[in-house]
């Protein structure tokens, strides 16, 4: 017999019920806001975590001309750096161009390898370069040929080779036979092209090339060997620099051959170099980050203007001996990271490492001290059996072993033994001193704080060095009074200090990815501090604030990027025009466009701190630049985004930076002509609606460019335009417009994105402009209009339908309200419920903005079905629907009655629903059309829905209640307090026990519905139920949100009117003895408000005589209530001067 269960539906839902609650994080909009600044960066902004902070550059305006410091570098050595950064990247792009068409041919400078002659090859001259074997004899027998076609038995595994991705100079041949010499090693005569080929420690060493044997060396697959390039299909390696850029796409070749030997670990094996074939060991290339991060180099990935690389001292490899450890953070996953490790790992990996140690912590064995303490006296050790061998794996023992990462020092170095502490740590967090606690990955920054040392013993730089530590340490993790002390010092101290010490150690920290937003904030607040005191001795620092403080101009954060903008203003002012353009000319024509955005928007802050007068000559020369087209990129960017920031500020240069960015319309740069389009456009923008003259001389290029260009292009020359047709006069506009409809139209149908939104801009702005006719629009434009925008994939894009919406209304303003309706009000049955959301709102904008009155009974019976429907079929309640129906309503005044039967019938079934969203939305639909009831004269259906609302005060949900509520004062406001069902008496002790809800929506409600009763019919309800609301109103005071308070207060004065001001006054009196200083000042407030309802003698003498109470919040009170009374009474506080005097005597002479 099967047992009776629940169906296994409901177990399910209840197990995943129970699933959610367990996966429920209550912290979890707490972590939200305290992300990590890195987590929040796209791929744009990701550019910046690479970058180093570059020495401190010469100061030109140094006093006295002093000499400068060694290190520090000079304008013309970083102009060098550029250009020469500039070639090799533009060298790199032609080898990868010539890769991907195959045009990639050795050209004989690099020398081929040369080996040692098997027996069976050919011979091999030491001039050919190319590699291809001597021509043979034609009677050579056929086992000597090279074979052409298929493969030979004995050849090495084939790699995925392609005609002309050969590695110039490496492959002396096309396979490497079995008795040939070993390749790999490379002698000073014969340096091999490829960095990645060279076996560190090996360069220059003169081998004796040993003949390999087959069996000699465990067998490695090409992709195993790291001499080789990546092969077909395979993920481009990141330890291989610059060697896999050539190889982009190969083409796919004989698939290699896998034999079961080849399953032999070869990263097991040790190898026989010192260097591993180690790229880390090498003299590291230009380009590549000096960091011991694992960071790919990325062509420009360095800052503009680092140091030139020189041979580093040697220093770890980033990788092992051993192929098989992981590199840098894909390594993290080992057993035992060293010491080093815990620095470069991100919290999330610390606090995985912490709960590993610690379970590992509980779960070790015991060892024989700790069983003999546990035990009693009486047990001993049992021997093993004589045979017996543990079992080891050697994997584990190796993975146990720890990894070194570049930059931490390794080589053998004893175990110390520790005793176990109770609770595991990885380091004592606490610096001693008065010191906050030190996150773990502040350790990298602040570890000096963590050894205690004599600070006698120290030298004055060390010294200084430690003191700015502890003070950052205390701004950026200490308590609010400790933060601000610090704050304080660091700025008074900030020359004694002095400005390198203090910016070498805020800089790194402001790169550091784990930064949270708010530490950010404060050090950047340090710098926005310490920049008015150190003056003009920021100015060889200019470049290093730069590259950590632009990114916060591009940042997502509003504030951030206000920040940001702050303090390169005041950098600015402080080491002066001539210092910025020295230091940021070498950053616009930077390879890295991400430098040149940021260059560009800092220069933009300049300009509107230092004046743009200042800079149009610089910005002069720069446009014009011949040398190259990202230097005139940039700077007519820069000319964009000063209009952006400055608006109306640039009208009175506008003529000189139209002038300026105006031959860029006919730059032979495509990227330049848009920037220079979309520039136009933002100071047209901002120039608006003045300032037409300005823009004569580009009004040419600019119509010849939208008849030449497509894509991109012309949608910026397009969206110039767009900006400058409302400039014109009326005549010019009309004339312009209908030029520009022709390429509008036509741009319709495009399918790209972007193109689309510029189109419904320019159309806007075109029908929005004074010179436009109605029959033109509604003839022209119109039916392409609909055609191609209306329709269900605009509604989907969220951008697209929010500028689709404002065109239509644009246009409705010119051509009527009902031509628009009549096109889209069949619409509001469509299928697509996002679609229907569309047409509601543009229906509700175009009524709410001209009015129904030319809407006729036909457009009128269409629109109420239509919009019933919409209403009726919503999967999910949204706000635009309530809005449209509400308006739609409103608007249509008396000619709704009709319907209202069948709109009450809705809304009754509705608040019926089983679904609480359902049941909200009809309430607050109540509340949107009670007035037109009124209107209609419909008090009886009022009557009813009073009713239904009154038996629904019990509802559970909080939303729901409030919206109820809601509904209840809509009707109560327009039906009257005598007319009103419910009556008064009944409604108002239900309201009593709900103003007890803690829900800001009721409480708001509830207040403001009472108020009204307490307002306009109080002689419906018995005092004694007052007296009961106002002690409930007590605890309104405390409310969080000011409108509740605000109402409560109102409410005061309205029952002290209603029962006399005498037993209310004496509930507020007494409420000012409680501690909380909120509900005490708006006691005052109500004391304030009773005073002006009822006259001020009843309250006036009460007031006093509670002066005499001996407690600080009483007197304090009594003296705010005065303060506010006489604020509120005004003229009429003459008469109560002479009363009030004695007592504020006494308070002046209090002690």
């Amino acid at each position: 017999k099967k047992p009776i269960t629940a169906p296994a539906a409901a177990l399910k839902e209840i197990a995943q019920a129970r699933d959610d609650e367990d996966d429920y994080d209550p912290f979890a909009e707490r972590k939200r806001l305290q992300k990590a600044t890195s987590d929040k960066d796209d791929d744009t902004r990701q550019v910046r975590r690479p970058m180093v902070i570059s020495p401190e550059r010469i100061d030109p305006f140094a006093e006295g001309g002093k000499t400068p410091d060694v290190g520090s570098r000079t304008y013309s050595q970083i102009m060098q750096e550029q250009k020469l950064k500039g070639e090799e990247n533009e060298v790199r792009k032609t080898i990868i161009d010539k890769a991907k068409d195959g045009n990639l041919r050795t050209n004989g400078e690099a020398k081929g390898t040369v080996r040692k002659r098997g027996r069976w090859d050919q011979v091999v001259q030491n001039g050919d370069s190319s590699g291809v074997p001597a021509k043979k004899k034609t009677n050579s027998a056929p086992w000597e040929e090279t074979p052409k076609g298929g493969l030979s038995r004995w050849d090495e595994t084939p790699g995925p080779t392609k005609m002309g991705a050969e590695t110039p100079g490496a492959t002396p041949g096309q396979s490497t036979r079995m008795w040939d010499a070993t390749p790999g090693h490379t002698t000073p005569a014969t340096e091999a092209a490829t960095p990645g080929r060279d076996t560190p420690g090996h360069i220059g060493v003169t081998q004796t090339s040993v003949r390999r044997n087959r069996w000699d060396e465990t067998p490695k697959t090409e992709r195993a060997t790291p001499g080789h390039n990546s092969g077909w299909a395979e993920t481009p390696r990141t330890d291989r620099g610059g060697v896999d850029l050539i190889q982009d796409t190969p083409t796919p070749s004989a698939s290699k051959r896998r034999s079961r030997w080849d399953e032999t670990p070869s990263q097991m094996t040790p190898s026989a170099t010192p260097g591993g074939l180690t790229p880390g060991a090498a003299t590291p290339k230009v380009g590549a980050t000096p960091s011991g991060t694992s960071m790919t180099p990325t062509p420009g990935g360095m800052t503009p203007g680092a140091t030139p690389m020189t041979p580093m001292a040697p220093r770890t490899p980033v990788l092992s001996n051993s192929a098989a450890t992981p590199v840098g953070h894909t390594a993290m996953g080992m057993a035992t990271p060293t010491p080093g490790h815990l620095l470069s790992m991100t919290p999330e990996q610390l606090q995985a490492y912490r709960w590993e140690r610690e379970i590992d912590e509980r779960n070790r064995p015991l060892t024989d001290d700790e069983l003999d303490a546990m035990f009693p006296p009486g047990y001993k050790v049992l021997q093993p059996p004589a045979g017996y061998i543990p079992i080891r794996t050697p994997a584990r023992k190796l993975t146990a072993t720890p990894t070194p990462i570049a930059g931490t020092p390794t080589g053998f170095f004893m175990q110390e033994s520790v005793d176990r502490p109770t609770k595991t740590q990885i380091v004592d967090n606490q610096p001693p001193g008065n010191l906050p606690m030190l996150k773990p990955e502040d350790a990298q920054y602040f570890d000096k704080l963590l050894m205690d040392v004599d600070e006698e013993s120290l030298t004055l730089e060390e010294q200084k060095e430690r003191k700015i530590m502890k003070l950052l340490l205390k701004i950026k993790n200490g308590t609010p009074p400790m933060r601000k002390a610090a704050l304080r010092q660091v700025t008074d101290k900030a020359r004694e200090l002095g400005a390198g010490p203090l910016f070498n150690q805020i800089l790194p920290l402001l790169m550091s990815p784990t930064l949270e937003d708010q530490e950010r904030h404060l050090l950047v607040k340090v710098i926005d501090r310490i920049l008015y005191k150190l003056d003009d001795l920021v100015r060889p620092y200019v470049h290093k604030i730069l590259v950590v403080i632009e990114p916060l101009l591009i940042d997502e954060d509003y504030y951030a990027r206000v920040e940001g903008r702050e303090i390169i203003s005041n950098l600015a002012k402080a080491a002066g025009l001539a210092t910025m353009i020295s230091t940021m000319r070498p950053d616009i024509d930077n390879i890295d466009e991400y430098v040149r955005n940021t260059t560009a928007r800092a220069f933009a802050v300049v300009a509107s701190a230092l004046g743009i007068p200042s800079l149009l000559p610089f910005l002069k020369a720069v446009c014009k630049s011949k040398k190259s087209w990202q230097a005139r990129h940039t700077g007519i960017k820069i000319v964009q985004q000063i209009a952006i920031l400055m608006g109306c500020a640039i009208l009175p240069h506008l003529r000189s930076l139209v002038e300026i960015i105006e031959h860029g319309l006919v730059d032979e740069q495509q990227k330049v002509r848009t920037i220079t389009a979309l520039a136009i456009a933002a100071l047209a923008e901002a120039a608006t609606p003045y300032g037409i003259e300005s823009f004569d001389s580009v009004l040419k290029p600019l119509w010849k460019g939208i008849r030449t260009h497509r894509g991109k292009g012309l949608a910026a020359f397009l969206k110039a335009i767009g900006y400058l047709i409302p400039l014109m006069d009326a005549e010019y506009a009309n004339y312009y417009t209908r030029e520009v409809m022709l390429i509008l139209i036509r741009e319709f149908q495009s399918p790209d994105e972007e193109m689309k939104k510029i189109v419904l801009k320019v159309v806007k702005q075109c029908c929005g402009t004074d010179g436009v006719e109605p029959q033109y629009i509604r003839e022209d434009i119109l039916p392409h209009f609909f055609r191609h925008f209306w329709n269900h994939r605009m509604a989907l894009d969220r951008r697209n339908y929010r500028q689709l919406v404002d065109t239509t209304m644009e246009i409705a303003n010119k051509v009527g309200a009902s031509e628009i309706i009549n096109r889209i009000v069949d619409d509001l049955k469509d299928e697509n419920e996002q679609y229907r959301k569309m047409v509601m709102e543009t229906i509700e904008k175009t009524i709410g903005n001209l009015g129904a009155a030319d809407i006729d009974s036909r457009l009128e019976e269409q629109l109420i079905d239509g919009i019933l429907y919409a209403f009726q079929e919503q999967t999910n309640e949204d706000v635009i629907m309530l809005n449209g129906f509400g308006m739609i309503v409103n608007q249509l005044g008396r000619r709704v009655k009709p319907y209202l039967p069948q709109i009450c019938g809705t809304i009754l079934w509705r608040l019926n629903n089983k679904s609480a969203k359902i049941r909200q939305q009809a309430a607050d639909l109540i509340a949107r059309i009670a007035c037109i009831m009124k209107i209609c004269q419909e008090e009886k259906l009022m009557g009813h829905l009073g009713l239904v609302l009154y038996e629904y005060l019990g509802e559970e949900y909080p939303e729901v209640l409030g919206s109820i509520l809601g509904a209840l004062k809509g009707i109560v406001n327009v039906i009257g307090m005598t007319r009103m069902t419910p009556p008064i008496k009944d409604l108002l002790p239900r309201l009593t026990p709900i103003l007890k809800n803690r829900h800001e929506k009721v409480q708001e409600n509830c207040i403001d519905l009472v108020g009204r009763i307490a307002d306009r019919g109080p002689e419906y309800v018995p005092a004694r139920e007052w007296m009961r609301i106002c002690f409930e109103l007590l605890e309104l005071l405390k409310a969080h949100k000011k409108a509740i308070r605000r109402a409560t207060v109102n409410t005061f004065g309205y029952i002290a009117k209603a029962i006399g001001p005498h037993d209310v006054l004496a509930t507020l009196l007494n409420n000012l003895k409680v501690q909380e200083r909120q509900n005490r000042v708006c006691t005052t407030v109500a004391i304030a408000i009773v005073a002006e309802t009822c006259s001020p003698f009843t309250v006036l003498p009460a007031l006093m005589n509670e002066y005499r109470v001996p407690e600080l919040n009483v007197q304090n009170g009594v003296l705010k209530s005065l303060s506010f009374l006489f604020q509120y009474i005004g003229e009429m506080g003459k008469d109560y001067i002479y009363a009030v005097t004695p007592l504020l005597e006494d308070a002046l002479m209090d002690r």
